[in-house]
């Protein structure tokens, strides 16, 4: 089909879907211009878009949540009975076993930009270690290579990109020789987009021969790894379980044999860490059960009212927040796949630049103007059969970067990578300097090469130098 017939068949059906706007400069582009607006049209979900555009674009109006929902269930970061203590120690164990047997690989998704922490490039390879300033992307990777020389075997990292950042990410291994990871076993595919609308919508043009488009969120990523490959080399590999986390937080867990195991022994299909809320509005997901089915309530959905709902003992009854750290069985994504899955969309007002389509000049909003949709991982909760969930504890495992200042910031981050460190040691009995307000009196950077959990730390304490006040200590071995 040559450029020509391929323009009247697009013509013929962006009229069906109102938006043959998308060719108004199409007879001033190069044959390479038509060419590339073509291929992003037919790249376009027509079946359901005018749905999606009434569902999702016009409207923004808050979720409608059923009547009925309860708080989930959640197993708690340390056990409080004998049933629960004798059931986290064979997880443990089925966990360890599970690690060791190489059938759970680390699956980290690193689409986004440093923007908002004021660096030109991928988040991953911004530098947050209070030490030796190492990146997202070294702890991360050091921490696995750890994991592979702890449980004996050869670990795996899958890694999600976005067209932002693809060539990026890849240039910042290669300059790193993979951080010591084998090359082989780190797999690198891009996630989604979706392309953006204007509020009465209209799909943008970024430029005359390009569509407006942005990634398609977290969401995507159970498309993105089968269809890129990437489920189908963990089946070759005998990677059964998927260790899923986001890239903006340095404390992450990879491989827990805790979680790995309670996963494992309950039989769930997807399971998901969770915090005790700071307080009832903290800005988290709230973990509920709806229809029988694990699901994750917006607090932006939540009312205030139910929010601070109680316990008969005074507890927060929607206690447990998300924090996007998931284990997911390789075949459920597979099974979601085969069958065909949607997830409900999220709606973003945000300042996109795009073509004006009178006057065909690029126009930079001051303001919002547009509509970005996105999809998020936790909403294929309730997809599985079954779904468990463990509290982590904030200071063992939350600490994402994500602001320049305040709240989330590398000055928190940093803070609380020395916190945990200092901790750790304490545990096995070393002692360390504090502050009158119980904070350490020290900066302390610990390499996952010398502890990747606490119990590490018990054999090597004697080799630990006393720490003084105002000391920087780093750990490696």
């Amino acid at each position: 089909m040559d450029i020509q017939q391929r323009y009247n068949s697009a013509l013929r059906l962006l009229k069906k879907y109102n938006q043959a706007h998308l060719l108004n400069f199409f007879n001033q582009l190069d044959d390479a211009g038509k060419t590339k607006l073509l291929n992003q049209i037919d790249e376009i979900e027509f079946d359901g878009l005018n749905e999606k555009i009434e569902k999702y674009v016009k409207k923004s109006a808050p979720v409608e949540l059923p009547k009925n929902f309860s708080a989930a269930p959640v197993y708690p970061a340390l056990p409080k009975t004998d049933e629960q203590k004798a059931k986290y120690a064979k997880a443990i164990a089925q966990g360890q076993k599970l690690i060791s047997s190489g059938k759970v690989a680390a699956f980290v998704v690193a689409g986004g930009q440093g923007t908002r922490l004021g660096f030109d490039g991928p988040k991953g390879d911004f530098a947050i270690s209070p030490i030796k300033n190492k990146t997202l992307f070294r702890l991360f990777a050091e921490q696995i290579v750890a994991a592979g020389a702890k449980y004996k075997f050869e670990p795996v990292w899958y890694i999600m990109t976005s067209p932002l950042n693809h060539e990026q990410t890849l240039d910042v291994f290669k300059k790193n020789d993979f951080f010591g990871l084998k090359k082989t076993n780190v797999f690198f595919f891009q996630q989604g987009t979706e392309v953006n609308y204007s509020a009465d919508g209209k799909i943008l043009l970024s430029e005359k021969d390009e569509l407006a488009a942005s990634p398609d969120g977290h969401g995507g990523s159970l498309r993105a790894i089968y269809k890129n490959g990437a489920a189908a080399d963990m089946k070759t590999r005998g990677i059964e379980y998927i260790s899923y986390f986001q890239v903006d937080n340095p404390l992450i867990n990879i491989f827990d044999p805790l979680f790995v195991g309670l996963h494992a022994l309950d039989n769930s299909q997807m399971s998901s860490k969770a915090l005790a809320k700071a307080h009832p509005l903290e800005k988290v997901g709230n973990f509920c059960v709806i229809d029988g089915k694990v699901t994750v309530i917006e607090y932006s959905d939540l009312s205030d009212e139910q929010a601070q709902m109680k316990n008969s003992d005074g507890s927060l009854l929607f206690s447990a927040g998300s924090i996007a750290i998931h284990i997911i069985n390789r075949a459920f994504v597979e099974q979601l796949n085969a069958k065909g899955f949607a997830l409900p969309y999220h709606r973003a007002v945000k300042k996109i630049s795009h073509i004006d389509l009178s006057s065909g000049k690029k126009i930079a909003p001051e303001k919002p103007n547009g509509i970005k949709l996105e999809t998020f991982v936790f909403d294929a909760l309730p997809l599985a059969e079954k779904s468990i969930i463990l509290e982590t504890l904030r200071s063992e495992e939350f600490a994402p970067v994500k602001n320049a200042d305040g709240a989330d910031s590398p000055a928190v981050t940093k803070q609380m990578m020395t916190a945990r460190a200092a901790d750790w040691l304490k545990a096995a009995g070393v002692s360390v300097p504090v502050k009158p307000d119980g904070t350490p009196d020290c900066i302390i950077e610990m390499a996952a090469s010398f502890a990747l959990h606490k119990e590490d730390i018990i054999a090597k304490a004697g080799s630990v130098k006393k720490i003084n006040s105002g000391d920087k200590l780093y750990l490696e071995s």
